[in-house]
């Protein structure tokens, strides 16, 4: 179904259509034109020119909570960037073909960073490389994309912390990283920390915040003050940090990235999804504060039992339109309980609560 002018701006910010259907708009945030395309899938596509010669195009994400990815397009004299592409399907594909079309971009000569590995951020950049495109990608995450590398680990390791065995096959077919990733294995240009990629005008310098992922890169344009934040701060929504593996502290390594980032001189944080922001201290902040109160959540679910992860996910509160945990997709049962694990890694390395591996299924008490 089509947005709203309203959904897009909303209430209070003055628009005005000009004839060939560009958008003016006085924002708290300045952004230099907007234009809005139709899609044959009744989707308005949002192409935003954020700074000069940099865009975001709005790619829909159906039946996400995300709702839309942020794809952000570096139009250069030599090279284009691209940062991200969305999901490996038909909508994210046909808002991607519109929108680069629409700013007259040659995929010749064009390169791509992706901020991290998940599908919502990965999944088209092999349809829209070309021979001659680079991809940046982490070296972190590209080890998801070994050829060896399969989801059987983690399906066995949500089975031991609880989840049901036979939800898994369904769990595992209707989570979006394997349902829309890249069907062919991308040939990554690997960077690191420190990194500087230089696109026209701008100069991005690689930030590693592991935390969302282990691999998570963000990019800062120091003279400019922009930060590309991908999933690692969002301003509407909060990322989500899980765990899969007892090795990964993610929540303790998400809160160490915030840190990091925390004292940037920063004029407008672009993140991979919903709105752009100003105050980056302010979100860090206040994201710090949510994950400790989730973290007390989750004391306040064990109390004085001993639970398996999956059943403390259940006692949690989460913000799902459904009536209990019963009526919970399994795609946000497996996202519900990965987040509680992350936040019981982390309790447990603040020696709040004791692990219990001895039996088939792994269980928490307090300490």
């Amino acid at each position: 179904m089509a947005k709203s002018i309203s959904e897009f701006f909303g209430i209070g910010n003055t628009v005005r259509l000009t004839a060939s259907y560009s958008i003016v708009c006085f924002f708290p945030i300045c952004v230099l034109g907007i234009r809005l395309i139709e899609n044959t899938q009744g989707y308005l596509l949002m192409i935003e020119e954020v700074r000069d010669r940099l865009y975001r195009i709005e790619v829909p994400l159906p039946n996400s909570p995300l709702k839309e990815l942020n794809s952000y397009v570096f139009k250069a004299d030599g090279r284009n960037l691209i940062i991200d592409t969305g999901f490996n399907r038909d909508v994210c594909w046909e808002a991607m073909q519109k929108g680069i079309a629409a700013l007259d971009i040659d995929l010749s000569k064009t390169d791509f960073m992706i901020t991290h590995m998940h599908a919502d951020h990965s999944g088209l950049v092999t349809r829209l490389a070309t021979k001659t495109s680079t991809i940046y990608f982490s070296r972190i995450d590209a080890k998801v994309f070994d050829k060896d590398n399969n989801w059987k680990d983690m399906i066995d390791y949500a089975q031991i912390n609880g989840f049901p065995a036979d939800e898994l096959m369904k769990a595992l077919q209707n989570h979006p990283g394997f349902k829309y990733s890249p069907k062919t294995i991308p040939e990554f240009h690997l960077i690191d920390d420190g990194n500087i990629i230089e696109i026209g005008d701008y100069r991005l310098k690689c930030i590693s915040t592991p935390g969302h992922t282990q691999g998570h890169i963000c990019l800062y344009e120091e003279n400019k003050k922009i930060f590309f934040s991908g999933d690692h701060v969002l301003y509407d929504i909060t990322p989500h940090i899980e765990s899969w593996a007892y090795k990964i502290n993610a929540l303790k390594y998400y809160m160490e990235s915030l840190d990091k980032v925390y004292n940037l001189q920063v004029e407008i944080v672009l993140p991979g999804h919903r709105n752009f922001f100003t105050d980056l201290k302010a979100r860090i902040d206040e994201l710090k504060e949510h994950h400790l109160i989730r973290a007390a959540e989750v004391l306040g679910v064990l109390g004085k039992e001993e639970k398996n992860a999956y059943d403390i996910a259940a006692g949690m509160t989460w913000d799902i339109d459904c009536e209990s945990w019963n009526d919970f997709p399994v795609a946000q049962k497996w996202f519900a309980t990965g987040e509680a694990i992350a936040h019981l890694h982390y309790l447990e390395s603040e020696d709040r609560v004791t692990r219990n591996a001895r039996q088939d299924i792994v269980t928490f008490r307090t300490n």
